[in-house]
């Protein structure tokens, strides 16, 4: 009986990285490179994870997830964050109705893969409403609970320029996050072929690979995967080294971070190292896997102090040299 359980885990793994595959197919029909964002989107959504993406405007961000979302074949919403935005706004709303009845309105949080557009340019009150349904998975209006689909997952952007007048996330809030993305400029020939491919006739588009079933099935696989002692130590002893002032903390920490990463770290270096693991037809993960994940784990969990900014040491610079 074990023997059969074993096979068909062996065979789901199999699977998903065939999966995986075709969706990088797919999506690679519609954006040119960026495939390190796309594996991060990905890793995130198989380990029940919400993603910021913070980069220049025109990085194609937002047409990144929509053809995710095409390709996964599930609800997609994208709500534009603007500074007038109310809570009710995304969460919805309870209306009375012709029999003087009130009924709950759904918002467009109510989808599978949920864009927030630029996240930072909303109040705190709105950013709060968001991160409260990341976190619970649900949104309460009028002192009811309403559950929202499975599965569920924020991709958030924000634009690393024109900071004047936005309301930055709190550390605390960007906790929440699982990974942190960082979208960087095409190269020369990547740069050609967008303009090849988006200045024609034609217009590119995904075909769909999963629905939300293959989703949920596989999220499960991933929590499934067993992982060795020597890695957990590993993830452990990484986040450990970035908490300045302790008896763990690296030299570089001591010098340029004020505040480190919490636990929730060293659970998304795991969670995201098996998921990298399975994505690359392997059963378990080993010290490369987490390597692999930890700066998108990383980046936005550290709090760097005057010195590092007066230098303009980043917190991948800190990262990189942790590694």
């Amino acid at each position: 009986m074990g023997g059969t359980k074993l096979m068909n885990e062996k065979e789901l793994a199999e699977s998903f990285s065939a999966s995986v595959a075709e969706i990088k197919n797919e999506i690679s029909k519609v954006i040119v490179g960026q495939e390190h964002a796309v594996d991060a989107v990905l890793t995130s959504i198989f380990c029940n994870g919400h993603a910021l993406l913070v980069g220049v405007p025109g990085l194609a961000k937002t047409l990144l997830v929509k053809t995710l979302a095409q390709s996964l074949d599930l609800d997609f919403s994208r709500i534009q964050f603007t500074p007038d935005l109310m809570p009710g706004d995304i969460t919805g709303n309870e209306i009375l109705d012709e029999d003087r009845k009130f009924h709950f309105v759904k918002g467009p949080l109510f989808a599978n893969i949920v864009l927030a557009d630029e996240i930072n340019r909303t109040p705190p009150k709105t950013q709060a409403a968001l991160l409260e349904a990341m976190q619970e998975r649900n949104v309460t209006v009028a002192g009811q609970h309403h559950a929202l689909p499975k599965p569920f997952f924020v991709l958030a952007t924000q634009n690393p320029i024109e900071q004047e007048g936005t309301y930055p996330l709190p550390e605390a809030q960007l906790d929440r996050f699982m990974f942190n993305i960082a979208l960087e400029y095409p190269g020369y020939e990547e740069e050609m072929l967008i303009l090849k491919g988006t200045t024609g006739a034609e217009e590119a588009a995904a075909s769909k690979i999963l629905g939300a079933g293959s989703i949920l099935e596989y999220q499960q696989l991933v929590r499934q995967v067993p992982v060795t002692d020597a890695v957990f130590e590993y993830a452990v002893s990484l986040v450990r080294k970035t908490r300045p002032g302790t008896p763990q903390a690296d030299a570089v920490v001591n010098e340029y971070v004020s505040y480190g990463a919490g636990p929730r770290a060293g659970q998304f270096l795991i969670l995201g190292a098996k998921c990298h693991a399975l994505m690359h037809g392997k059963f378990s993960p080993d010290r490369e896997d987490v390597q692999a994940v930890a700066k998108n784990v990383l980046r936005h969990r550290l709090v760097r102090n005057y010195k590092a900014e007066a230098e303009g040491i980043s917190n991948d610079d800190v990262v990189k040299r942790l590694l």
